[in-house]
């Protein structure tokens, strides 16, 4: 499924910067030894003798070597072995165990002895998916809300041009849609709750914004394929030859009798024909997508004022500060993040191999594109997923997103154009032009999928079965 020169998912690593290790003299596992080394193998007081201090009238007690309550004699010397029993004592005082290097002397009331750790032990590469992921949602959140602040300025009544707000809105949506892409990836490593209610909210507010950048850009890409055609040659009929010039002898003049004047008359008839009628159907496309453009900036507008879109505001404005994980996720590897990454991974190519065969495609079959706008959305999660394990895109899926953009455009201007040509009580010429638009864009979408199928970087996942 993968190319064996591409990894598309790779894990991240990270130089240990100096962690506890079982080596490490300050580790657990080295403390454990060292308590450890006395003869009884029981812990800092394992092995230590006692001695008998006779006292006058008084019966003899015992008294507890070095780290007792009552009094402690430290050693200056250091060594990693008990002093044995034949040792002989000094005058006056017993035998007495020698603390190992570099463990803290015993004595003194404000001696404590650790306890065990309860903090979770840190991955092995020191990278945690918290310090992978927080970085990245709160980057984003921070683009988020300046773009807000950008919309907000340009949205004056004095920027007459409108191209400012309308780079701010690309921007708002652009932040929208890879933070809630990630929250929709990442869900298992995040708030499962929080996470859910934000991307909800943040799809409503990315869609809405992008319902009004839609139209404009699909009334141009008509209007445009509509200038080409009026003056192109037509496309023949379905089930007909297209006309052909008599063939001529050499050394006879050309004929001129009436059938060969009028043999290019049909070619000269349907261009004209679609000629009248493109300007008449280039005004229908313009009266209706210009009304569903500003019936959709008007919903823009309504939901930037409204108290969803400030809760939405606001909840960003907490991503930018603090990301809520989910429990016994602080500690955890970049395995947390791998896992989700690869399932997106996995989801992309099995979408990728149900897409219908270049055998099976039908030009007109709208029924489809659902496939291929499924596998779409699930490139974008990929890509959105690829830039928070690794830190960027990957560069080879540039072109097969592209290609699947295009393809989205072209479908989404082939249904306005069918959706037009329905009008009630059009002229035969529009709805002739309108019919040659329609499987203009449609033939766009065939070849946005061989594009696609050129630049998709896994040729195994494109023949499968």
């Amino acid at each position: 499924m993968r190319r064996p020169d591409h990894p598309t998912t790779t894990r991240p690593t990270a130089v240990n910067g100096a962690l506890p290790g079982p080596e490490s003299p300050k580790s657990p596992e080295a403390r454990e030894a060292l308590e450890a080394d006395g003869p009884g193998g029981g812990g800092p007081g394992a092995g230590v003798p006692e001695r008998t201090v006779p006292g006058a009238g008084t019966p003899k007690r015992t008294v507890p070597e070095a780290g007792g309550p009552e009094r402690a004699v430290p050693d200056r010397t250091a060594s990693k072995r008990v002093v044995p029993d034949r040792t002989v004592p000094e005058a006056g005082a017993s035998k007495r165990t020698v603390p190992a290097a570099g463990a803290p002397e015993a004595g003194g009331p404000d001696h404590v002895v650790p306890g065990p750790t309860t903090a979770p032990p840190l991955p092995s590469d020191g990278v945690t998916a918290e310090a992978v992921l927080a970085p990245y949602l709160q980057g984003q959140a921070a683009d988020f809300l300046r773009s807000l602040r950008l919309h907000r300025e340009h949205s004056a009544p004095s920027d007459a041009g409108g191209q400012g707000a309308e780079a701010a809105a690309r921007a708002l949506r652009r932040s929208a849609r890879r933070i809630s892409g990630s929250l929709h990836t990442f869900r298992t490593v995040l708030d499962p709750a929080w996470a859910d209610h934000l991307r909800t909210e943040l799809a409503w507010l990315s869609g809405t914004l992008a319902r009004e950048h839609a139209y404009a850009g699909r009334l141009t890409r008509l209007l445009d394929a509509l200038h080409q055609l009026s003056g192109a040659t037509l496309p023949a009929a379905r089930g007909t030859k297209p006309a052909t010039k008599p063939a001529i002898k050499p050394g006879t003049q050309p004929a001129t009798t009436t059938a060969a004047r009028t043999a290019g008359a049909p070619e000269a008839q349907g261009r004209a024909v679609l000629g009248v009628g493109a300007a008449r159907a280039g005004a229908l496309l313009e009266r209706q997508l210009t009304l569903a453009r500003t019936r959709a900036h008007s919903a823009a507008l309504q939901a930037l004022g409204s108290s969803r879109f400030h809760a939405v505001a606001d909840a960003v404005a907490l991503l930018a500060s603090d990301v809520p994980l989910a429990p016994g996720t602080t500690g955890r590897g970049t395995e947390a993040l791998l896992e989700p990454a690869e399932r997106a991974e996995q989801r992309l190519l099995a979408a990728v191999v149900a897409l219908p065969a270049d055998e099976s495609a039908e030009p007109y079959n709208e029924a489809q594109d659902a496939a291929w706008h499924q596998a779409r959305l699930l490139l974008r999660l990929h890509r959105y997923a690829h830039e928070v394990v690794l830190g960027a895109a990957d560069p080879v899926l540039t072109g097969a997103g592209h290609a699947l953009d295009l393809h989205r455009d072209a479908a989404e201007a082939a249904a306005a154009a069918a959706a037009a040509a329905r009008t009630p009580r059009i002229a035969p010429a529009t709805a002739y032009a309108l019919g040659v638009l329609h499987a203009d864009q449609r033939h766009e979408v065939e070849a946005a999928r061989a594009v696609f199928r050129e630049t998709w970087p896994y040729a195994t996942a494109m023949t499968a079965p």
